[in-house]
């Protein structure tokens, strides 16, 4: 690798197998790890000699990605609970930076985590390094102000979803809809009676899949709503069975032990590592935190309950920045209500339980949200490698600025 004001050795083009591109990459969180493992595996056809490091997750490292601190430590969500890691996580970004300044990346990606990421990217931005950011914020949802921080930080955007290309177009802002990699990932019929028995789950049985996030920072307030909710669901219909895939050794722990705390550990109840994509497909029903796993749970044909906590001042301050009724992505793509959203106060173990029955017991709901879910799939599958390679591929071998 040159110096910082030095040409990259990697040429526009095709990888030949010699040369070796640099990339710096962060990812934030479990859904950004999975979005960045197909983004590895694409740039890694094209350019064989291509190695990454950052913050990446197991994802990433078994595509071949190094990480220089746990991904974990980024995945915090919401105001006040960002000020309480504020300082932690100001160092990592701040260590990155002397990394990366000293042994320059040819590219660097971002993969999600806006508020971390942007920051990271407009010093390197400023340095010479071209910068990629993967997921824009949602923006179109609240907080549309950032949309100056991102012009300042990133030199060019890849979108998940069709209708942000009009938003980056009138703000002048380079972007690119390359489609969701989960469109072409997971299929457009499900295997139900495979992802039954991978989980040893009799054809018949009613199972309920609980998903209450991959943060730590979301645990602490959804994981004992879900136990809570379990519980309710179970004393009416005793029959039903749960599924709770979890990521992480530290998710896994806490919520075990939050299910030890109430009582709760003779419910009909299997936590996972991982298989989150077995366990919904295996579900009647899902009850899931607000996110990207709501998607999967879309992609997957799989009826859903959305619900949602956070700290009430976190709460108050998102409320005043928001544009949209809903927080789930099927109703933000659908631009309506598809799916019952359970929002702070009303988020109840008894509201939640209710909904899920409803979900459960009504062909018509069913049906209602499995179509729009259909249609949904089909908007997003892309050819999401090709359409990532090639708007990547102007940023390679740019001559760095002083």
């Amino acid at each position: 690798m040159g110096a910082l004001n030095e040409p990259t050795n990697v040429l526009k083009g095709e990888g030949t197998g010699h040369e070796v591109l640099e990339i710096g990459i962060v990812a934030g969180e479990a859904s950004g790890d999975l979005l960045g493992s197909h983004l590895i595996h694409a740039l890694k056809a094209r350019w064989p000699n291509a190695r990454f490091r950052g913050i990446v997750g197991a994802k990433m490292q078994a595509a071949g990605a190094v990480s220089l601190f746990p991904m974990e430590r980024l995945a915090v969500r919401g105001y006040v609970e960002v000020l309480r890691h504020f300082r932690p996580i100001l160092k990592i970004r701040q260590a990155l930076v002397r990394e990366f300044l000293k042994s320059p990346p040819d590219l660097f990606i971002g993969i999600d985590a806006p508020d971390f990421n942007h920051g990271l990217e407009r010093r390197l931005k400023r340095r010479g390094i071209p910068t990629v950011h993967y997921v824009s914020p949602s923006i179109w949802a609240w907080r549309g102000e950032r949309i100056k921080k991102i012009a300042r930080s990133v030199d060019h955007m890849l979108l998940l979803f069709p209708f942000e290309q009009a938003i980056y177009d009138k703000a002048g802002i380079g972007a690119t809809y390359v489609g969701h990699p989960l469109g072409n990932l997971l299929p457009l019929v499900p295997d139900r009676a495979l992802a039954r028995s991978q989980l040893k789950i009799e054809p018949a049985a009613p199972v309920i899949a609980l998903l209450p996030g991959s943060r730590q920072s979301e645990l602490d307030y959804l994981g004992e709503l879900f136990i809570r909710t379990a519980a309710a669901i179970h004393a009416l219909r005793p029959d039903i069975r749960f599924l709770v895939p979890l990521v992480s050794h530290g998710t896994r722990n806490f919520f075990l032990d939050t299910l030890y705390r109430l009582g709760s550990q003779d419910l009909p109840l299997t936590v996972l590592f991982g298989h989150a994509h077995s366990a919904m497909t295996a579900a009647d029903a899902v009850l899931v935190a607000s996110g990207t796993a709501t998607l999967e749970a879309a992609l997957l044909k799989r009826p859903m309950v959305v619900a949602y906590r956070v700290s009430r001042l976190t709460w108050k301050l998102a409320k005043r920045k928001a544009y949209l009724p809903y927080l789930g992505l099927p109703n933000i793509l659908a631009g309506r209500f598809v799916v019952p959203e359970f929002l702070q106060e009303d988020a109840t173990a008894d509201n939640l339980a209710q909904a899920l029955l409803n979900v459960m017991d009504s062909e018509p709901i069913r049906r209602a949200q499995v179509r729009q879910f259909e249609e949904l799939h089909r908007s997003l599958r892309q050819d999401a490698p090709a359409r990532l390679t090639d708007a990547i591929l102007p940023f390679l071998g740019r001559p760095r600025r002083h």
